[in-house]
């Protein structure tokens, strides 16, 4: 689905990300490391929000290196970031009908199938996003970019900043999406217990650069440590 060699991206001239190479099937594939690692750079880079330094990507077996977000999501890439991600001054269902501006199928549908994964924002679809909790929230930036009917979704650390209730449904709604939606999903995760519990394979950043890729069955405690340089 995704592949990418020698990433290379920052900011202001400042390098964070630093010849990464990921390579993305039909999976959910864990992306592990500390606060400041580089987990929200590299994903803000593969979404293109971030223009490369240097490096490759293609998506489909299609080169897409350089191109704009917004393309990328035309392409069935979906995004959701580590911040709130939605419209506060929007209602619930307003901010899905954004959602819906890419895609082909029926806007009813979607937003049906939207629901019935997150039912806690169905019950509040005239409310305004900015008025919804913290949980609530990330449902609904995650609706969002369900509307899109991507075919991978790039989550940052979705559930930083939650109850242990809210953790736990997020991490059960990202298997059940991957397994009924056929979508692939990198996840990027400070919570690595949580993210091995869930993925089919995972990676550590630390400082912008990248671990081996490894089957989570292969990941022990000895591996993590060296991953986080610890």
């Amino acid at each position: 689905m995704l592949e990418a060699e020698g990433i290379r991206s920052g900011y202001h001239g400042i390098t964070v990300i630093n010849d990464v190479d990921l390579s993305v099937g039909h999976e959910i594939f864990a992306v592990l490391g500390a606060n400041g690692a580089g987990k929200t750079t590299l994903l803000a880079t593969l979404a293109g929000l971030i223009h490369f330094t240097a490096g490759r990507m293609s998506l489909g077996g299609e080169d897409v290196t350089g191109l704009p977000s917004w393309e990328l999501a035309g392409r069935g890439l979906g995004y959701v970031p580590q911040e709130k991600g939605v419209f506060p001054d929007l209602t619930v269902m307003e901010n899905l009908h954004v959602g819906a501006m890419i895609g082909s199928r029926s806007r009813e549908e979607r937003i049906e199938e939207v629901i019935e994964i997150f039912p806690d924002i169905g019950a509040r679809r005239n409310q305004l996003a900015g008025t919804l909790s913290g949980g609530e929230t990330r449902m609904l930036a995650f609706g969002r970019a369900l509307m899109q009917d991507p075919k991978m979704l790039l989550l940052d650390e979705p559930t930083a900043g939650l109850s242990p209730l809210y953790v736990d449904q997020f991490f059960e709604k990202i298997t059940e999406i991957h397994d009924t939606k056929d979508v692939s999903i990198v996840l990027a995760e400070q919570n690595a217990s949580k993210a091995l519990e869930v993925s089919d394979r995972a990676m550590v950043l630390s400082l912008g650069t990248a671990s081996e890729v490894l089957e989570v069955s292969d990941v022990t405690l000895q591996k993590l440590k060296e991953g986080y340089r610890i």
